[in-house]
């Protein structure tokens, strides 16, 4: 099995915590755009050729502002180059002032069966710091809309560790997300990355992040709200209804191949990892130039023990240390730290699977990488 992800880079506007590649001056290359990227994925054919294409995953960026047409010609192109499994997971990620009831139900007609909401957000408060394009309203509507007409599969995403954020309010929006009864729910920290309009903020101390602790508390909420709800936690950052967790994202954490259609999207092939250029324009004049767009890298032995761990442990299957060893033999230094990390209760062994306990997601990158070869 693998998977094709497809990056539209293309916003309204630049949220104020955002890092991704994307662009709000595109209306004059949008259809180049669209062309460029039914090129390279012709073109990238033999990569993923003998595999069945089970997930489909429109990222960005914002593919919501794509048009229907365009959705419906890039998955045109897909079936048409590619083997795709009948029961395929198809995932549009939209931002709720997107979302009609007309909208939903042409996405739905060209094959779209999963959205990724970007919430974020519930309050109004947050969404103006954020310079997030929609309203709390929308955002509540938003979802009760796409339910209407006619996806029953829906992710929303809500970011938690906010500036002024207390216990109760998070609460809320934790409720909140809830009672839409969504069938899954991605939360993420709030980070700070350097060259956003939020990192300025920080700096000239005109925004005060959550503390460590703040979001650890936070965290430890979720998990216990959305259990109580249902949902199960099947990684760091991700919650679903039993019978919906995302298969296009599993994939990622279980190295199943994927190919990364679009200016900087990544692909995996086992062996392989690739980038694609960073750049709108630069891209667009490689693949009409039938040049190739990408950087590549080999992976070695110890980069495969290191992704297999770090991917791995974030997940609710662990790590299989069987396949871990198949990389590299352990050392000492390996088995010592796991030890120490097992008596502190941060990991358990379950079959020859290494997996964190609760205490341990807290942890999750610090383990990967005090385990790294």
């Amino acid at each position: 099995m693998a998977g094709i992800y497809i990056h539209i880079p293309f916003c309204k506007q630049k949220c104020t915590y955002c890092d991704f590649h994307f662009s709000t001056s595109y209306q004059s290359y949008y259809d180049s755009m669209i062309s460029c990227l039914q090129k390279e994925i012709v073109a990238r054919k033999d990569e993923i050729q003998n595999q069945v294409i089970e997930t489909i995953y429109f990222g960005g960026g914002t593919p919501s502002l794509l048009k229907t047409t365009d959705i419906e010609k890039l998955l045109q192109t897909i079936h048409a180059t590619f083997h795709c499994a009948e029961n395929l997971e198809c995932t549009l990620e939209a931002n709720p002032d997107d979302i009609t009831l007309q909208q939903v139900e042409a996405w739905k007609s060209t094959g779209i069966n999963r959205l990724s909401v970007g919430i974020q957000s519930f309050d109004s408060e947050d969404l103006l710091w954020m310079n997030r394009a929609h309203s709390a309203d929308e955002g509540l509507n938003c979802i009760r809309i796409a339910q209407k007409g006619g996806i029953k599969n829906i992710s929303l995403d809500l970011i938690y560790g906010l500036p002024n954020m207390d216990n109760d309010r998070w609460m809320k929006q934790i409720q909140q997300a809830i009672d839409l009864d969504v069938t899954h729910i991605s939360a993420y920290c709030l980070t700070v990355e350097e060259k956003t309009a939020l990192h300025q903020l920080v700096k000239k101390k005109q925004i005060q992040p959550a503390s460590n602790e703040q979001q650890s508390e936070q965290f430890e909420l979720l998990i216990s709200a959305l259990k109580n709800a249902g949902f199960e936690h099947y990684e760091i950052s991700n919650f679903a209804k039993p019978g919906f967790i995302s298969k296009h994202n599993s994939n990622y954490w279980k190295g199943i191949h994927y190919l990364g259609i679009g200016p900087s999207a990544h692909s995996f092939d086992g062996n392989s990892r690739s980038w694609n250029i960073a750049n709108n324009q630069q891209y667009m004049r490689l693949i009409n130039a039938d040049e190739i767009a990408f950087e590549k890298e080999i992976l070695s032995s110890k980069d495969q023990f290191n992704e297999l761990l770090l991917t791995g442990l974030r997940t609710c299957w662990g790590v299989d240390m069987t396949a871990l060893q198949k990389h590299l033999p352990f050392s000492k230094e390996f088995e010592m730290k796991l030890a120490d990390f097992q008596a502190k209760k941060w990991i358990r062994m379950e079959e020859n699977q290494l997996i964190l306990s609760e205490e341990g997601k807290h942890w999750a990158d610090f383990i990967a990488q005090e385990l790294f070869a």
